[in-house]
């Protein structure tokens, strides 16, 4: 009852009141005031980092950064501008205190069939997948202005091909073609001239498009029906939880790839993926449970694997799927059990 109180009338208040009482020190009228904006705070400072978590750290520090400048907003841009401009400039410091995250495709060359699995790096250099409940996107672009569709500039593949942009060629991408800003507000929140912002536009253009598909998962997953997603979903499950290696093979591209963050070894070719199944996950004795969620705007699962000595099926991955068509261009493993959690799952389940 007394937070009820004490909130009540910050429900009733428009944002330019809000605005003054923060400015006065009330810290509940400033929450009040940045809350609608801190998911796609988080959301910006990802395609930044390629990190859900650096991109918590760097929304905080964006927010606590406005909370002490609050006195020097003005309203000559919106509150949405002058937060992204905050946090933009707190994640290109932070790119520069922190290796440029990759995934294993990126990193080096598919192993061969023969070679061993190599160990994980120690340092911290692979993209992170993100949980979409945490996005709330609509569907389409965030303002006319925009080139990329608000699920579209949250798949791997666009994140991924981000990370190799120069930090502020990154950051006019995602301001001027995710959130649709113009050229001078892009500008004023980069220090740069709007000529400068153009040119740094085109280049990133051209690099990203290099890096992206023909297609971008949105489309690939809006030319099949409610179906065909069901049974590439259920299929997937169905195999791997029965071990059986030559279902999920089938289901793969001809040069579909398999990757294992933070193992720098992937392997490319149904030969190659069958054979390190055959020997690794899907070997005989092993069990699994897959529970379907949604990461980065595309068909995931929570992976659990049996422990014998908990008597219970445990969290191991999460698992993301690329598709091309009705097949699956490529499956990207996060061999990080903690990440699980994050996806809102259970970190054991019974069998």
């Amino acid at each position: 009852m007394d937070f009820a109180r004490r909130v009540y009338p910050y429900l009733e208040m428009t944002e330019q009141q809000l605005l003054e009482a923060a400015r006065a020190g009330d810290e509940d009228a400033f929450a009040r005031l940045v809350d609608p904006h801190r998911r796609v705070l988080h959301a910006h400072c990802y395609r930044m980092l390629g990190s859900a978590l650096d991109a918590e750290d760097s929304v905080q520090d964006a927010l606590l950064s406005a909370w002490r400048g609050l006195s020097g907003f003005e309203g000559r841009s919106s509150l949405r501008s002058w937060l992204h401009t905050i946090a933009t400039n707190v994640c290109l410091r932070a790119i520069k205190r922190r290796p440029t995250r990759v995934l294993p495709i990126d990193y080096g060359p598919a192993a061969d069939l023969h070679e061993p699995v190599g160990e994980p790096l120690s340092e911290t250099v692979w993209v992170e997948p993100y949980p979409d409940h945490r996005l709330e996107l609509e569907d389409g672009l965030a303002s006319p202005e925009a080139r990329y569709e608000q699920r579209e500039s949250v798949e791997l593949a666009f994140i991924a091909a981000l990370q190799h942009l120069p930090a502020r060629q990154r950051a006019v991408l995602i301001l001027r073609d995710v959130l649709g800003f113009s050229a001078r507000e892009a500008a004023g929140a980069l220090e740069m001239t709007p000529a400068g912002v153009d040119s740094a536009l085109q280049r990133a253009h051209k690099a990203v498009d290099q890096r992206l598909p023909d297609r971008s998962q949105q489309a690939v997953l809006r030319s099949l029906d409610d179906q065909r997603l069901r049974e590439i979903v259920d299929g997937f499950v169905d195999a791997w939880e029965r071990g059986d290696v030559d279902a999920v093979v089938a289901m793969l591209a001809a040069d579909g790839a398999l990757t294992m963050p933070p193992l720098p070894t992937w392997f490319r070719g149904r030969e190659a993926v069958a054979a390190f199944l055959e020997h690794g996950p899907l070997r005989r004795g092993r069990r699994w449970r897959l529970l379907p969620v949604q990461a980065n705007a595309q068909l995931a699962f929570g992976k659990y694997v049996w422990d014998q000595e908990r008597q219970r099926f445990r969290s191991h991955s999460i698992t993301m799927l690329s598709l091309e068509g009705g097949e699956i261009a490529e499956i990207t493993n996060f061999l990080d059990a903690d990440l699980v959690p994050r996806f809102g799952l259970p970190r054991s389940i019974e069998p």
